[in-house]
């Protein structure tokens, strides 16, 4: 299913937040050249989204939002809804919560495959 949703898309753009949760999970990994050389590979293949002052804005107004709805979300999620509305792109993800963020638009994808290697925590 993840395939069926990429096919067609010119570029992959990757949250640099996202990239400091994948080398977290790859650095408790028993398999971590492995995960390594496929991080850097997904790197290579995206554009990487760094944080910017006018990140900044959109963070803010994410956070007040949701707090004021009584729905926060964690703080890296924070940072990663706030670039994807920066650059007006969707979200690939699995966090639900993410569907009470405005102004993106969340896919949601399951692949058992990767499941299974990665565990419950949908790390590689």
């Amino acid at each position: 299913m993840l395939w069926g949703i990429l096919a067609g898309v010119q570029q992959l753009a990757l949250p640099v937040v996202v990239i400091g949760e994948y080398r977290y999970g790859i650095a408790q990994s028993g398999h971590r050249a492995r995960y390594r050389h496929w991080l850097n590979s997904l790197i290579t293949d995206c554009t990487v989204l760094d944080v910017t002052e006018q990140t900044t804005h959109h963070y803010a107004a994410i956070n007040v939002e949701l707090r004021q709805a009584g729905k926060p979300i964690p703080t890296n999620d924070l940072w990663i809804a706030a670039l994807c509305r920066q650059h007006g792109l969707p979200l690939l993800s699995q966090d639900q919560h993410f569907d009470v963020v405005s102004g993106i638009q969340r896919l949601a994808w399951r692949d058992k495959a990767l499941d299974q290697d990665a565990g419950s925590h949908g790390r590689p």
